[in-house]
C-alpha cells in the first residue's frame, strides 16, 4: 500500500501519507528514516525509484476517490519529495498529477527549497505546503543537513506558496538550537499559517537542552504574535495545560473535517482548546 495511515509521532502531522522515493539524498544527520526503514545511513542516502510506483498510485488514487477521501495526503515522511533525484526523475510531479486528477487533497513537506517551486501550479487552496525549518545559518545547516536546501531557500519557498494562496505550515522539528527556532518564528510568522513545534529526539544534544524553558518561550512567542500552532506531544508534556490556550491547534484540526476533541498527554489533565479553523478555505 502506497497511501497509508501514519502511526506514532508521524500521526501528529498527517492522517494519510505517501513516500515517493525509497531513501533520501539530503543525508540529514538526525534523520530517523534509515532506522525506520531498516537501512544503513549510507544505503539510505542513495535514493531509488519505488517499483511500479506510478501505476500502483493510480490504482490507489482511484480507490480513495471512490471512497471520497477528504484528508490531505502528505508527501512525504521517509523521504523528501524534492530531493535531488527528483530534478531528473520528476516522480513527485507525476504523483501530484495523479492525485489531483482524482480531486484528492495533498500537502507537501520538504527541505527542497527552490526545487519545490516547479510544481506550484498543481496545488490549490485546498492543499498545503510545508517546510522543515531547523536552522538559519548556512554553515550549520550544511553540517546537519548537507544535502538539503539552505534555510533561506526554504523560507523563500514558503513565502512564495503563501503568496500564491496556498496554505502553509512550518515544522520546527528537530529543535537543534532553541534560540534559533524562536527566531525562525519571528522571521516567518507573517506568511506561515501554522507552526508545528517539536523537540530533538534520539540525539545526545537533546539532553543538554532545557525543554521546559523552550516550550514556555515558544508558546509565549506564538501567542504574542497571534500565530496558530500545534505543540507536539513530546514537547507539550513540559507545559501546564493552560499554556496552550487559546491558539493551540489540535492534530484533528489539520484535516478538512471539523476539529474533534482529543486527549493530550499532560499530567495535569486534558487541554482546553478553542475551536479554530486552520485555513479559511476549509
Amino acid at each position: 500500500m502506497l497511501i497509508y495511515e501514519p502511526r506514532g509521532r508521524a500521526r501528529e502531522y498527517a492522517a494519510l501519507a505517501c513516500n515517493v522515493y525509497s531513501g533520501c539524498d539530503h543525508r540529514c544527520t538526525y534523520c530517523y528514516a534509515p532506522s525506520a526503514t531498516r537501512k544503513t545511513r549510507d544505503s539510505f542516502s542513495i535514493p531509488s525509484l519505488r517499483s511500479d510506483f506510478l501505476r500502483k498510485l493510480k490504482k490507489e488514487a482511484k480507490q480513495h476517490w471512490l471512497n471520497r477521501t477528504n484528508e490531505r495526503i502528505l508527501l512525504s515522511f521517509t523521504c523528501d519529495p524534492y530531493q535531488h533525484i527528483d530534478v531528473k526523475e520528476q516522480v513527485t510531479r507525476q504523483a501530484l498529477e495523479i492525485l489531483k486528477a482524482r480531486n484528492l487533497r495533498v500537502e507537501i513537506l520538504t527541505k527542497g527549497g527552490f526545487r519545490a517551486l516547479r510544481d506550484i501550479d498543481l496545488l490549490t487552496a485546498d492543499d498545503a505546503f510545508a517546510c522543515s525549518l531547523t536552522l538559519l545559518d548556512d554553515e550549520q545547516s550544511l553540517e546537519w543537513e548537507p544535502g538539503a536546501a539552505l534555510p533561506k531557500e526554504r523560507i523563500y519557498a514558503l513565502h512564495h506558496f503563501h503568496e500564491a494562496g496556498i496554505p502553509t505550515w512550518a515544522s520546527l522539528e528537530p529543535v537543534i538550537d532553541p534560540a534559533v527556532s524562536l527566531q525562525i518564528i519571528r522571521e516567518t510568522h507573517t506568511f506561515v499559517d501554522l507552526f508545528k513545534v517539536g523537540k530533538l529526539n534520539y540525539h545526545p544534544l537533546a539532553s543538554t537542552i532545557n525543554w521546559r524553558k523552550f516550550a514556555h518561550d515558544a508558546v509565549e512567542l506564538l501567542e504574542s504574535l497571534n500565530c496558530k500552532y500545534y505543540i507536539k506531544r513530546d514537547l507539550a508534556c513540559y507545559l501546564p495545560d493552560a499554556a496552550l490556550i487559546p491558539n493551540h491547534t489540535t492534530a484533528a484540526m489539520l484535516g478538512p473535517h471539523s476539529p474533534a476533541q482529543s486527549q493530550h498527554p499532560h499530567s495535569a489533565g486534558q487541554v482546553a482548546r478553542r475551536q479554530l479553523s486552520l485555513f479559511p478555505t476549509l
